[in-house]
């Protein structure tokens, strides 16, 4: 018998060259016989499945769905306070969703940006809050579940003083006081 003697180099060439060979096709492997389950014997006990959370999102009627799938401010130009087509759009939704949730009482908030007065921002303030209520009574909300303040440019969403921060800052916003889900 004839021995041939390869060196480490000339075994990790062969190696190397059968990596790179297509792969083989894999050998039929025989079934194996599945053992018989019995079922375990009864203590008394409850076994529970496991339960799959799934996020649905905001629960209905709830203050996080009103601010996510509604809206919760419309926004103002500078020293007005008319309702553009986008604010609008926010309030039917805003009403829509109180008409559902006729337990539902809110606060609007009229908000203004940091120039004028205190006394102006006030006044300001007060007409934004005035123009969303009155619309929300226009499409049907009782007037009862509507409350209203100014809070002028006291409560500020932005603190910096550039155009981004005031045009934040100037707003009607609704707030839900009781009656949301939890």
């Amino acid at each position: 018998m004839r021995r041939t003697v390869m060196s480490t180099a000339s075994i990790a060439l062969l190696l190397g060259a059968a990596a790179c060979a297509s792969k083989p096709e894999p050998a039929p492997v025989a079934p194996t016989p599945v053992a018989e389950k019995t079922a375990p014997a009864t203590t008394g006990t409850v076994v529970e499945e496991p339960t799959r959370v799934i996020d649905s999102g905001p629960t209905a009627g709830s203050m996080e769905d009103f601010t996510v799938n509604v809206g919760d401010r419309v926004y103002f130009d500078l020293d007005q306070y008319r309702l553009d087509a986008d604010d609008q759009d926010i309030l039917q939704r805003q009403a829509a969703w109180l008409q559902s949730y006729p337990g539902v009482r809110i606060l609007v908030a009229g908000n203004c940006d940091e120039r004028g007065t205190r006394e102006y921002n006030l006044a300001l303030g007060e007409r934004r809050a005035s123009i969303v209520k009155d619309y929300l009574v226009s499409l049907g909300v009782d007037p009862a579940r509507i409350e209203t303040v100014s809070y002028g440019k006291e409560r500020p969403l932005a603190t910096e003083s550039n155009q981004a921060a005031w045009a934040l800052n100037r707003n009607g916003f609704t707030q839900i006081l009781s009656g949301a889900t939890s």
